[in-house]
């Protein structure tokens, strides 16, 4: 039988790691944001554990929404091309927003996102990024809360995917690299 676990080379961050900072995150979140009630965006879809998490642990009432965008692809590098494919639902003029996302790689989908929001009038727009990969930036954004700085590795897990598997692993790990540099 199949088992994701024989595709990582090791386990990078644990589940109980990842609980322990999201719930570190929404405590934040909570006391900066207090009753302005703030719409949460996750980015799909790789947010999507990551944000489910971290709006069940915040205290303080959210909007959420979604969003899709990408510049990935299949690849393992991003295009440099953002594609929305899935824009807000919500009207977020006058409005606190954050966008959640797994990772912040090159910096180009967010960076694009954040201008975006705030030519809608959001009353602010920060950045929360899972997992920040400061080496690999290629725009001036860095995430306003983050949970780990990781090196230049190419991970899965958690939301995470290399051409759609792998997100449901409840860990974050490192793929083996001959999987995705053929």
């Amino acid at each position: 039988m199949y088992n994701m676990y024989d595709d990582l080379s090791y386990v990078m961050i644990s589940k109980d790691e990842i609980q322990a900072k999201v719930a570190e995150i929404a405590q934040k979140l909570d006391e900066i944001y207090g009753d302005t009630y703030p719409v949460m965006v996750g980015i799909l879809k790789g947010s999507t554990p990551f944000f489910a998490d971290l709006i069940r642990a915040m205290k303080i009432p959210v909007q959420i929404d979604f969003m899709a965008a990408s510049s990935y692809g299949n690849a393992s590098k991003s295009s440099g091309f953002i594609n929305i494919k899935k824009d807000l639902d919500a009207d977020i003029s006058g409005r606190h927003v954050v966008l959640v996302e797994d990772i912040m790689d090159s910096g180009r989908t967010l960076s694009h996102l954040k201008e975006i929001l705030a030519d809608r009038n959001a009353l602010s727009v920060k950045v929360c990024a899972l997992l920040d990969k400061p080496s690999r930036r290629e725009m001036d954004i860095t995430p306003d809360f983050k949970g780990f700085e990781i090196e230049n590795e190419f991970v899965v897990g958690y939301g995470l995917d290399y051409a759609e598997k792998y997100r449901n692993l409840p860990e974050i790990g490192v793929l083996k690299p001959e999987l995705y540099s053929k």
